[in-house]
């Protein structure tokens, strides 16, 4: 079985062909398994962001291959590098990024609308998600009526909602405090877990990193374990 995500030789140069080229990864190379969890830990400043784009078919490298699947993506046309993002990604970031006038339900349901499921199936399939993360009874409740971890909570289950192959998040409990943090990613976690799901996590919380099967960390524009 292929791996779900593989970078072979990734590069990134920034002002390239200056006098002020600044290389943020220098032939990076990274493979996760199916159902495997990473934790990816960095400063801030050293190219995380840049990882997880390319990752996640948002950005492109100069140099190197970004394979879903077992099939290169990296300089795949638009329209590609799109179905593949709606069918095989999922994301999540440090803030929830919920649409705030719709409920908490709606916002699981919508991705699956635009992805040509029918609305009976996706909203039987959010309510499912929010039950799994204990907010069953806050499905009908907007973004603006949930607290900080109940928001992120629904952010993991609209992530999820396409049945993606891989998640890609970037400080996912960075913006909760260390109660409400570890609450939240235990169902993030669990959530993976249930599914089989891949994940690249980014985090600067190595109590967290060290709860995932490998931790890489980024140095230099390298990865290392």
């Amino acid at each position: 079985m292929s791996d779900v995500l593989k970078l072979s030789g990734i590069e990134k140069i920034y002002n390239r062909g200056t006098a002020k080229e600044i290389a943020v990864l220098r032939g990076l190379d990274l493979a996760i398994a199916p159902g495997q969890v990473v934790a990816l830990v960095a400063p801030s400043g050293t190219g995380k962001s840049t990882l997880l784009h390319i990752a996640g078919l948002l950005d492109t490298p100069d140099t190197g291959e970004v394979a879903i699947d077992g099939e290169d993506l990296g300089r795949a046309s638009d329209k590609r590098r799109t179905a593949a993002r709606r069918n095989s990604l999922g994301f999540v970031y440090q803030f929830h990024h919920l649409l705030p006038e719709f409920t908490a339900e709606e916002n699981i349901v919508l991705p699956q609308l635009a992805n040509g499921v029918a609305r009976a199936e996706a909203v039987s399939h959010a309510r499912s998600l929010l039950e799994r993360v204990g907010l069953k009874d806050r499905a009908s409740h907007r973004p603006s009526a949930l607290s900080g971890g109940e928001q992120q909570r629904v952010a993991f289950c609209r992530a999820l909602a396409n049945k993606p192959r891989l998640l890609l998040a970037d400080e996912p409990t960075g913006n909760l405090d260390p109660a409400t943090s570890d609450t939240v990613f235990a169902a993030l976690m669990d959530l993976v877990r249930e599914t089989n799901l891949s994940a690249l996590i980014a985090t600067h919380n190595m109590e967290l990193a060290q709860r995932m099967d490998r931790v890489l960390r980024l140095d230099g524009g390298l990865l290392r374990d």
